[in-house]
């Protein structure tokens, strides 16, 4: 199985506190992304179970490259929204202090896991239902798939269930459109 990425934009967001804290949402259950993929509650459950009994942490990159680290997530965990994190991107990292202006000017806005699909299957609406993901790491992107993982102001989490009906609609058309 090969590692997956979830790049997308919704309307919510990471928050960034005192130029190098953030936190927010990485994943929101039963969001549809670009990609016609649902995450269902509990999907992230074993993997952080097994990262915490081998003390080990999911990893923050910029921009998925595993050669930039820029960060460490604090705190990496479901709750009845979605994938909750929160941690600090480093100064001492040159990447981080780039991430950190790139943020606070509104440059970078987006979230993005970077994952393994242990479990799915398709639901009644022709979407797969992610139910069990190996969780590798949460970066730092210009385009998040998932379009609710943002950052942004402090306490503005919306979700935007109409970017989702518009790149199925988008997917439709392509799909007939290559049919002719």
């Amino acid at each position: 199985m090969d590692l997956e990425h979830k790049f997308c934009r919704f309307e919510s967001e990471v928050t960034m506190i005192d130029g190098t804290k953030i936190e927010g949402y990485a994943s929101l259950f039963g969001a549809c992304d670009q990609g016609n993929d649902v995450v269902a509650a509990g999907a992230y459950l074993a993997s952080l179970r097994q990262l915490a009994s081998e003390g080990r942490a999911v990893k923050m990159l910029w921009q998925h490259d595993p050669a930039q680290p820029i960060g460490i997530w604090d705190e990496v965990r479901e709750d009845t929204r979605g994938l909750y994190v929160r941690g600090r991107l480093l100064e001492s990292v040159e990447k981080g202090r780039e991430a950190a202006a790139l943020i606070a000017a509104g440059a970078i806005d987006g979230l993005s896991i970077g994952y393994r699909t242990l479990k799915s299957a398709k639901n009644d609406k022709g979407q797969r239902l992610l139910t069990e993901l190996e969780l590798w790491e949460v970066s730092l992107v210009t385009f998040p798939m998932l379009p609710s993982a943002r950052v942004a102001s402090k306490g503005e989490f919306l979700e935007d269930a109409t970017l989702c009906k518009l790149a199925q609609a988008l997917e439709g058309a392509r799909r007939e459109m290559a049919g002719h």
